[in-house]
């Protein structure tokens, strides 16, 4: 008798044991899970600018050429790089060594980018300085291009300052924006990627980042401030 009560129970507390894990591994996550005080005031400790200091840091300066990188700089450009990928190679970054890519993207794919308000504040800036505009972008060259009208139209910049885009293009161990910087005498040079910053820094050309858009198809985000630039705050959009 003793030994069915002994078995009984270690049968029920089995049970009972077994029950708590299944009902753990039910529980769903919490809903709300909160912050603190300390998470939300965190700030990285980089050199954080606007457009108006930019500004007032060339007060007294003569008109100088600067320049800017296109993709996720001036132009959030992710619609026609996403159709792209999905057009010419699903599933792999192949579409961007693709000739038939480029043609479309460097010919009218630009009409669905859209115009990136920080950017819009920097060129009007320099605009009324008087300052020489000069677009130089990785992406690969193509016989024929309009990204060079659709950016003076979407940023409304006079011809006197607008000049043609500049395409590098891209080569393994070879940063090949930096010689089309030190050839136009860039001064002042914005641009989101690492690359970008290290061609301006390279050439002594201050070199000022623009942040990417989370929602960007250029992954993995670049580490705003690692080289110890001036990043643009509130410059993602």
């Amino acid at each position: 008798m003793r030994k069915i009560i002994m078995a009984l129970g270690a049968a029920g507390l089995a049970l009972a044991l077994n029950s708590t894990v299944v009902a753990r591994a039910s529980t769903p996550s919490p809903l709300y899970t909160g912050t603190n005080v300390a998470r939300l005031a965190e700030q990285a400790p980089i050199h954080w600018v606007s457009v108006a200091q930019i500004e007032n840091s060339l007060t007294g300066r003569p008109p100088i050429a600067v320049g800017f990188d296109i993709d996720d700089t001036v132009l959030f450009s992710s619609p026609g790089f996403w159709r792209g990928k999905e057009t010419f190679s699903p599933g792999s970054e192949d579409y961007l060594h693709n000739p038939a890519f480029w043609e479309k993207m460097n010919n009218g794919w630009d009409e669905f980018s859209i115009p990136k308000e920080v950017a819009r504040a920097l060129i009007a800036m320099h605009v009324k300085r008087g300052d020489r505009i000069y677009f130089i972008t990785g992406r690969s060259q193509t016989q024929t291009e309009t990204v060079s009208k659709t950016l003076q139209t979407d940023f409304a910049i006079p011809a006197a300052n607008m000049n043609p885009v500049i395409f590098a293009g891209e080569k393994a161990g070879q940063n090949t924006k930096t010689q089309w910087l030190h050839d136009k005498q860039v001064k002042v040079f914005y641009g989101d990627s690492d690359n970008d910053i290290t061609a301006a820094q390279e050439t002594g050309a201050r070199a000022i980042r623009v942040l990417r858009a989370s929602n960007s198809t250029y992954k993995p985000l670049p580490q705003a401030g690692a080289f110890g630039e001036e990043v643009i705050a509130n410059s993602e959009y």
